[in-house]
């Protein structure tokens, strides 16, 4: 799929298919991947929504990496690794990136936020960073918050603007009422020359108006908006008729 958007800072992400080594073989055989020509990023918040399966984390490990991020999340100064499981599919794709460069960048990835957490307690009780990295943070270790609120720390603490911003499924901790404190976040960042690249299942967050939503699908990558995903039909089908789809559940 072919997008000509121009993104603030990053445009779009090409797969070299003639590259490719085999379209048989993982990550490469997945539909999403497999079907890619190049996807035009929207200068402001772009979607990348699909069931699981697809290929949004693999796809969203992959940009993040070539543009310098640690595969398990943070900054570009982040260079931890718990476990190297990334795929290969970063070396086939061609990032476009505009003439401006952002002043801050992050990668946000749910799954790895505790190893996130866990290697800034260990650099600060290392000392010799010129200061407290966790600071920047807010103040309060990640592990002494619940989860929710050391994710939405990270959020309104360390974004700080004129950034890029790449965030794998950040609704995963957050209540309802705090993914909407999150749109809000994002709205005010994106005031502040940000873009943002987020993989996510909520509706909620889906419903940033000034954006692109990509959906993943069996059949390839999909341009759609926020009332045509399934998220968003079955999340309104189920509260507007919970008893009926409740009675159909249970009888399966």
């Amino acid at each position: 799929m072919r997008q000509n958007q121009q993104g603030l800072y990053l445009r779009s992400a090409k797969l070299l298919r003639e590259s490719v080594p085999s379209f048989e073989e993982y990550p490469f055989h997945l539909s999403a991947i497999r079907n890619l020509d190049e996807l035009g990023f929207h200068p402001k918040v772009t979607y990348i929504v699909g069931e699981n399966g697809m290929g949004k984390s693999t796809l969203m490990e992959a940009i993040a990496i070539g543009l310098g991020f640690n595969a398990e999340g943070g900054t570009i100064n982040f260079n931890f690794s718990t476990e190297a499981t990334h795929s290969e599919l970063h070396h086939y794709l061609r990032l476009a990136r505009s003439a401006i460069k952002p002043r801050d960048g992050f990668f946000f990835r749910a799954e790895s936020y505790y190893n996130l957490a866990t290697n800034i307690d260990q650099m600060d009780r290392a000392g010799g960073f010129g200061g407290r990295i966790i600071d920047s943070y807010g103040g309060k270790s990640l592990h002494q918050q619940s989860h929710g609120e050391s994710f939405f720390a990270t959020f309104l603490h360390r974004f700080n603007g004129n950034g890029l911003y790449m965030m794998d499924e950040p609704e995963a901790a957050l209540s309802p009422f705090r993914q909407m404190a999150m749109l809000s976040r994002i709205h005010q960042l994106v005031e502040q020359r940000s873009q943002f690249i987020i993989a996510t299942h909520s509706p909620i967050l889906m419903a940033y108006p000034d954006s692109v939503i990509y959906n993943l699908t069996s059949e390839g990558i999909e341009r759609t908006t926020l009332e045509e995903t399934d998220h968003y039909m079955l999340m309104k089908q189920f509260i507007n008729n919970r008893e009926k789809m409740l009675h159909e559940l249970f009888l399966k």
